[in-house]
């Protein structure tokens, strides 16, 4: 059966695109040398805004920018694949909030954020646009993976529909705000979301002074294979096919099922954000 051996490396991003290319680079180039199949990366570290949200507009940079451009060529070559957050430019003044999937020099897929962080107070729709095409699955080593971001954890439909659609193994860039009982919450929805759709699921959050980190590597049935503190480092674990199988077989959740979730995105109501 097929093996997926997976890592989620968490560091804290700054302002400086720059910087940010330097510090993922060794990342990569461990994962490679350690043999990691596949490498998730918080949300949106091209470049972190974190009291002045504003500047994400002018910030943002394309696909065929410098930042994913540099991230690409780092993979160049390599058998690793790496999923990125970057705030993109869109054709409005609001960027997107994208995922990139990059693989030996290319980028093999994409997907913008669905659900934007209007909670607690923040308001990521002010700066960010929200897209409304799911996600696509992507194919590594006999695993089919589907795309979340961050607060697309709290919308279960969202990964019951992606492993409806197929999906193996979730994986979810993250930069989870801190705040009271967060962690709890982020580690109850991560751990929940692998359960409810006996998948795996890896979580890569940013740390750092706004950040909790606590990036987190889960099984189908719930269990926790790896787990990360707040501080910058990686996680890693590999998945089995095997495994996946055994947990659906035990827990056909995916047979049992009532109720169809439709991809259809509604219009979005107005945020208070409280």
């Amino acid at each position: 059966m097929s093996t997926l051996k997976t890592r989620a490396s968490q560091f804290a991003a700054s302002i400086d695109w720059q910087e940010n290319l330097a510090t993922i680079e060794p990342i990569i180039e461990e994962a490679e040398a350690d043999g990691v199949d596949l490498l998730v990366l918080p949300e949106g570290v091209m470049a972190r805004f974190i009291d002045q949200k504003e500047r994400i507009r002018e910030l943002a940079q394309p696909l065929d920018g410098p930042f994913v451009t540099g991230v690409t060529a780092l993979t160049a070559g390599k058998a690793v694949t790496v999923v990125v957050g970057v705030h993109e430019r869109s054709d409005t003044d609001r960027p997107f909030n994208t995922l990139v999937v990059l693989r030996d020099g290319a980028i093999i897929e994409v997907y913008r954020k669905l659900h934007l962080y209007d909670a607690f107070n923040a308001l990521e729709s002010d700066n960010v646009r929200p897209a409304d095409v799911i996600p696509p699955l992507v194919e590594i080593n006999g695993f089919q993976v589907g795309l979340m971001t961050c607060y697309d954890v709290r919308f279960p439909e969202l990964a019951r529909l992606l492993t409806l659609n197929g999906a193996d193994l979730l994986v979810l860039p993250a930069a989870w705000v801190k705040g009271p009982l967060k962690e709890h919450h982020w580690k109850t929805l991560v751990t929940a979301r692998a359960l409810d759709n006996t998948a795996y699921l890896v979580a890569s959050g940013e740390c750092g002074d706004a950040n909790i980190g606590h990036s987190l590597i889960v099984d189908p049935l719930g269990v926790p294979l790896a787990q990360a503190g707040e501080a910058p480092g990686s996680i890693t674990a590999t998945l089995s096919l095997e495994r996946l199988e055994e947990a659906r077989r035990r827990l056909p959740v995916l047979q049992n099922y009532r109720f169809t979730v439709e991809a259809t995105p509604r219009a979005l109501a107005p945020s208070s954000a409280s």
